[in-house]
């Protein structure tokens, strides 16, 4: 890659490119930390919608995989057709969804009234990630990782938000309250259009076509590639799988495992959801530094001692263990998704599309099995289960090194 770069002078729109321009990528991390407590009110009112609409756990796993699957289908097709057409107001008429999704679900009061709101929501979703990836990739001046953990730290940041948001607003004032969020919306489309602007007149630096196809030549062969790609997938099934029983069954357990109130439980997903957002920002920057297949290792294959004895610890260590894994398993998805997209350069926004894609349907996927297994079982035996999934993370040592090549 190096010897490109050297063959000629670099012109003034190169030397531009190579910035990192941080007013960019702080409101990037600033409207999906936005974005993320808007979606991340659905699964923190489930305990409020469970009693007054009187829902088992299957039809809770339905309401999440209804959102998580309108917010993964159309991810990869949006990244793939803005690869090729770029739309850079695509971010405000994604939050324009989000909107008319929050408000709708202010005033549902039937199961199917709830569907169509969450699916309007992660419509909003499949929309912003993809392109707001892209964005976060034109503005890093050539430091991915760093750039992909800033906009993920937003996220992950607003998903730990929305259950104390919850606890302090909606719990306590009703369901109709959701309605009030509606501002926080408003907020993002205006930085969003900021953001829009800046993309339109910043187009120079989307690598040319001719550059993109340099790097496609210089790539690892097809079938390492496909290799690759599909163990990152199945890192993804693993992480998100597990993730999913943290997000949306985190509280039930807590309440039927140690007698906690609804409000005592949003407080202890607060804890886990925040330690994923601070761990969120360690991955990109120390896989930018030592290399993203080591991240990769730690954070996957490393959760697994602390996920294994969480269903067997009391109060106290429960919460010292939900951190531990919080911080270690966020680290992973901004090394694997850079490394998927240096496995195939030039199509930055579907492999964002795609694993963020995935990332959300997986979790919905998830969260509809998990459910009827606690329905089936108990909530207690869907976390003995899941305890298992972090040792999908030993199949990290087939991936290739791409760092390694690079330097050759």
């Amino acid at each position: 890659m190096a010897t490109l770069t050297q063959e000629a002078p670099k012109s003034a729109s190169q030397q531009v490119a190579q910035q990192t321009v941080f007013p960019i990528l702080i409101a990037l991390s600033f409207t999906h930390l936005l974005n993320d407590t808007l979606q991340s009110l659905i699964p923190a009112i489930y305990p409020l919608v469970r009693n007054s609409l009187k829902l088992n756990f299957t039809e809770i796993g339905l309401i999440t995989l209804t959102f998580q699957m309108s917010a993964s289908i159309l991810q990869p097709l949006v990244g793939l057709y803005t690869d090729k057409k770029p739309q850079p107001f695509s971010l405000a008429v994604g939050m324009t969804f989000t909107l008319a999704g929050l408000i709708s679900l202010s005033m549902a009061n039937s199961l199917p009234m709830v569907l169509i709101s969450v699916a309007l929501t992660g419509v909003g979703s499949s929309i912003f990630h993809p392109e707001a990836s892209r964005l976060a990739h034109m503005a890093s001046g050539g430091k991915h990782g760093m750039a992909q953990s800033l906009f993920q730290v937003g996220g992950n940041a607003g998903s730990s938000l929305g259950p104390l948001l919850a606890a302090l607003i909606i719990v306590p004032f009703g369901q109709f309250h959701v309605i009030w969020f509606s501002v926080l919306a408003l907020i993002a489309i205006f930085v969003m259009i900021y953001i829009g602007k800046w993309y339109q007149n910043n187009t120079h630096r989307i690598k040319p076509k001719k550059v993109v196809q340099q790097l496609q030549q210089q790539t690892l062969p097809k079938s390492t590639v496909i290799i690759s790609m599909s163990i990152l997938l199945m890192l993804i099934f693993s992480k998100y799988f597990y993730m999913a029983s943290m997000t949306n069954y985190y509280t039930f357990y807590l309440i039927d495992r140690f007698g906690l109130s609804i409000q005592s439980s949003q407080v202890y997903l607060f804890i886990f959801l925040f330690s994923v957002a601070a761990g969120t920002f360690i991955g990109g920057p120390i896989g930018d530094r030592i290399g993203r297949k080591y991240v990769i290792w730690i954070s996957i294959l490393g959760v697994a001692p602390f996920a294994l004895l969480l269903p067997y610890a009391n109060l106290f260590w429960t919460a010292i263990l939900s951190v531990f894994i919080g911080v270690i398993l966020s680290s992973a998805f901004s090394a694997i998704l850079v490394y998927a997209q240096e496995l195939m350069p030039g199509k930055v926004g579907m492999i964002a599309g795609l694993f963020f894609g995935l990332a959300f349907g997986m979790a919905g996927v998830a969260s509809a099995l998990l459910g009827k297994l606690a329905d089936a079982t108990s909530i207690r035996y869907v976390y003995q289960v899941c305890s298992f999934l972090p040792l999908i993370g030993l199949l990290t040592g087939f991936l290739p090194n791409l760092e390694k090549k690079e330097k050759h």
